[in-house]
């Protein structure tokens, strides 16, 4: 996601003077700011205008910022700050896992907010230029597995069915590294490491997050077979993988 304009960022909380302060805040850094009050103008900016990132509230009056975050990543690839007035390590890592990329909690500091978007942001930046450079060797890179096929060349996943499976970036970078290290228990550490174009945080669970996005998309029941964890160490890839 390379920008040439200015990012245009989308606030959408149900306190207009939580609004007003991330808009000026995000103004005063250059960005372009919308706003919403809830899920059906969050839902009517995204289908008017290109959004480079949001900031959701986890609570917008009687609406569920969670189904909000899982609803708008279903259909965009777009980096989502999840802010709650909850501290609660649960709440954190049930926002990851339904498809944001980082989480605040209020009361926030604007400095704090700037820094994590803009770290999100170079981010996305980064793997959108990874993914536009496909050396020669990469086209010919095809992989099988559990009636899968990974296209490295294509970047695309077709489903058993041969069916076109909609990957972000992020989750398409970590399957093909776990497909290329088949029965390798990585820890998370390796796989921020390989996962290069990351900004990583301390105690940054983002992996988990993108670990279960991933798993949603391409286990067949609720017990992972093909991308396993392993206590207290990490993650490995258990199906047998050969080139296509």
């Amino acid at each position: 996601m390379a920008l040439s304009a200015p990012a245009h960022i989308l606030v959408v909380d149900d306190e207009p003077e939580v609004r007003r302060l991330l808009e000026a805040g995000l103004k005063a850094e250059g960005y372009a700011v919308s706003e919403a009050a809830d899920g059906a103008g969050l839902l009517a900016i995204l289908e008017k205008k290109p959004v480079h990132l949001i900031t959701l509230d986890v609570r917008l009056g009687g609406e569920d910022g969670f189904n909000l975050a899982r609803e708008v990543r279903a259909k965009n690839n777009v980096p989502i700050i999840m802010i709650s007035g909850k501290g609660d390590m649960i709440d954190r890592v049930v926002g990851l896992e339904l498809g944001a990329d980082d989480y605040i909690a209020k009361p926030f500091h604007m400095r704090e907010v700037l820094a994590r978007v803009r770290a999100v942001l170079r981010r996305y930046e980064t793997q959108g230029s990874e993914a536009a450079r496909v050396s020669p060797a990469e086209k010919t890179r095809r992989f099988e597995f559990d009636g899968w096929l990974l296209d490295a060349g294509r970047r695309a996943l077709v489903n058993p069915e041969g069916k076109d499976c909609e990957l972000t970036t992020a989750e398409f970078n970590l399957l093909l590294l776990l497909v290329e290290r088949p029965g390798r228990v990585l820890s998370r550490d390796e796989l921020m490491d390989l996962l290069k174009g990351h900004d990583w945080t301390p105690l940054d669970r983002s992996i988990d997050g993108l670990v279960a996005r991933l798993r949603k998309k391409i286990e067949r029941g609720e017990v992972p077979q093909l991308v396993k964890t392993v206590r207290g160490v990490g993650y490995v890839f258990a199906a047998q993988v050969r080139r296509a």
